[in-house]
């Protein structure tokens, strides 16, 4: 039996600001923008090409502290054209990081090892890692 994860629930203080940051700067898609009633809406956005998605709500019951998520992330096959994106978009981003020595030979320097950062506007932390083929 597969086991997938879907849906990450991501803690925000602003949902029109969040979706903006997430829509327009980060460049995911907006899934869904449902208002269940005056005060439960919530926002499903996916990082193009992902099959899993993040929720954004009021009204849900969500217990976590909006800014307290961190870890989350995001794969890409070039992280200098994803570093590219981020920065035209506005997104404050990290420099490319490479973290620890590559544990595969693989055909690019980058590969498994390199990285960028970026928070969204409440402070929930994502990383970008490059990995342009698997073992």
């Amino acid at each position: 039996m597969n086991w997938t994860i879907e849906v990450v629930s991501v803690p925000v203080s602003d949902l029109d600001r969040a979706k903006a940051f997430y829509a327009d700067q980060v460049g995911f898609v907006v899934d869904h923008d449902i208002s269940v009633n005056e005060t439960t809406r919530f926002v499903q956005l996916t990082p193009p090409g992902s099959g899993c998605s993040i929720v954004i709500a009021t009204g849900m019951g969500n217990d976590m502290v909006p800014g307290s998520l961190r870890g989350l992330q995001l794969v890409v096959p070039d992280l200098a054209t994803a570093h590219a994106e981020l920065v035209e978009r506005g997104v404050a981003v990290s420099d490319i990081q490479i973290l620890g020595a590559n544990p595969y030979p693989v055909p690019h320097p980058l590969d498994n090892v390199g990285f960028v950062f970026f928070a969204d506007p409440d402070g929930n932390g994502w990383g970008v890692q490059q990995i342009s083929s698997r073992a």
